[in-house]
């Protein structure tokens, strides 16, 4: 440590400790400043008012014990340098949290001011290093993101030049073509069609590595979603001659998740099953919940195909990876697929893996997470043990005003979505997750933990806010249905009371999605108000 002082925090609870660490400090060369505490959630808060220059933490303290107390640490302040301060029976916990970030560990009854003032001094230079390791790593991949990006839009250019004219030629345009001409431009174009492809793979694996992947999870219906995803590659099976099968648990909720994404991952993973299936092979795709595991849903694909052998198995997942076994002529691509399906399940909150034996077959799983109202709409419907007396029901729906729309349809939804979640309280309202996909028409849904008459304040404040952003692009129709909580006589536990009014949020909504009823035609009862 240089000749400046360095700000150290003590978190210690044992007095005695506390005085001897503080002595051997003193009697160190160099200048301290050391402010010491003796419980974790005290030494959190100083940390987030005055960053120390390095952190001398016990493992053991009244509100915090092992691991969990260095794993605090670690996540309020990762770029402070931690040097733990154990007893002899902590040093194997201690030699485990060098592993995990801690910079290095101090056997209590061994300190000196020697080896004190060591260990901070390496500390701090190591997590110096570490910084600055970062920061060129940083640098280094912001600088291949931007060379990426900016070649990726060059080679568009001539790629979508070719394939006009080379459509073009193929649809007569410029005159009649013999059969092998026509062979070798359909040639032509497949080449055009792989490397698109293939750029979009590498621009998502670069927006994968560096975090930069969005999703938009949605509350959705599994079941549509992979039958769309069937029926985009059914041509491809068809024409390889292997059956493309479905397996759909009827028990099955709604998931939450981004459609488009979750379609991603599984026509990769349906392409992948048909490339390396010979003829009358199938593949199968299935859901399915899991007891074990009730808040996921199970979903996997499964071929009859060559399979995969065991060192391919540990690397299949590796960005740029492709078994040399199973690489042939039919095969084109970067070896992004299955990098790109593991970033996108991850970021869901789930899990991605294989089973296969070679000659036997490959079966590619993965995990979503299940949409639970219930759990979101507690907090909001309830106040001080009990359930709220009046519940409604707020529907915001955007049209756009031609079809298709002329602007960017998207991008003024959700614009409009994050307006919407500044329209309500946060403790009395819940902006539920969009449901299913859409297409051209927008609908999003509010709880709100008032009645129809104090809904109309919400709804102006939404007609307010929301008015101008569909200005020029769509109609905004804003109307409000009464939901009916059980009473406070019911006798059921509370947990099963919102359950039963997310129950019916859920049928309400469902319906309204299905069916879009024509709003002007409802009984005032149900529709309090309407505006465009």
């Amino acid at each position: 440590m240089n000749n400046e002082h360095t700000h150290v925090l003590l978190i210690e609870d044992n007095p005695g400790d506390a005085d001897l660490v503080r002595l051997r400090l003193l009697e160190g060369d160099s200048a301290v400043n050391v402010s010491s505490v003796n419980r974790l959630a005290d030494g959190l808060a100083s940390m987030a008012k005055e960053p120390p220059s390095v952190v001398l933490l016990d493992l053991n303290l009244p509100d915090s014990h092992g691991a969990d107390t260095f794993r605090k640490v670690l996540e309020k302040a990762p770029g402070i340098p931690v040097v733990i301060l154990s007893g002899q029976d902590d040093e194997v916990l201690a030699m485990n949290a060098l592993h995990q970030g801690v910079q290095d560990y101090l056997v209590k009854g061994d300190i000196t001011s020697r080896h004190l003032g060591h260990a901070m001094r390496y500390a701090i230079e190591r997590q110096a290093l570490l910084r600055a390791l970062e920061i060129s790593r940083r640098q280094q991949l912001e600088f291949k993101n931007q060379f990426l990006s900016h070649v990726s839009h060059e080679l568009r250019t001539p790629l979508t030049c070719i394939h006009q004219f080379v459509t073009i030629l193929l649809d007569g345009l410029a005159g009649d073509i013999n059969p092998e001409q026509r062979h070798h431009l359909g040639t032509v174009l497949n080449s055009v069609h792989q490397l698109r492809a293939m750029i979009h793979d590498l621009l998502e694996a670069t927006r994968a590595e560096s975090g930069k992947i969005r999703i938009e999870p949605r509350c959705i219906t599994l079941g549509d979603l992979i039958q769309q995803a069937t029926s985009m590659m059914a041509a491809t099976a068809k024409e390889k001659h292997v059956g493309l099968e479905v397996g759909l648990d009827a028990r099955i909720p709604f998931v939450y998740a981004d459609p488009d994404r979750v379609l991603q991952v599984l026509i990769n993973l349906i392409d992948n099953g048909i490339k390396f299936t010979p003829p009358d092979g199938s593949v199968l795709v299935k859901a399915c919940l899991v007891d074990a595991d009730p808040n996921m849903v199970y979903l996997s694909v499964a071929d009859t195909g060559r399979g995969i052998g065991p060192e391919a198995k540990a690397l299949i997942f590796e960005r740029l990876y492709q078994d040399p076994n199973s690489v042939d002529d039919n095969r084109a691509g970067l070896g992004l697929g299955l990098f790109i399906a593991k970033e996108l399940v991850e970021l869901h909150g789930g899990r991605i893996w294989v089973a296969s034996e070679v000659e036997n077959g490959s079966t590619f799983s993965f995990t979503l997470p299940l949409y639970s109202l219930a759990r979101l709409l507690f907090p909001v419907i309830t106040y001080e043990g009990q359930l709220r007396n009046a519940i409604v029901l707020i529907k915001v729906e955007l049209t756009p005003l031609s079809s298709p729309p002329r602007t960017n349809w998207k991008e003024v939804c959700a614009k409009a979505l994050d307006t919407l979640r500044h329209c309500v309280y946060l403790d009395k309202d819940l902006v539920l997750p969009v449901m299913g996909k859409a297409e051209t028409k927008e609908t999003f849904f509010v709880a709100a933990s008032t009645d129809l008459e104090r809904a109309e304040i919400m709804m102006k404040r939404i007609r307010e806010q929301l008015g101008p952003i569909l200005k020029v692009s769509g109609v905004l129709q804003v109307s409000a249905t009464a939901v009916s909580p059980p009473s406070a006589e019911d006798g059921r536990p509370l947990e099963e009371l919102v359950q039963a009014v997310a129950d019916q949020i859920t049928e309400t909504v469902r319906y309204e999605l299905a069916s879009k009823p024509n709003l002007e035609n409802q009984t005032g009862k149900e529709v309090q108000s309407k505006t465009k």
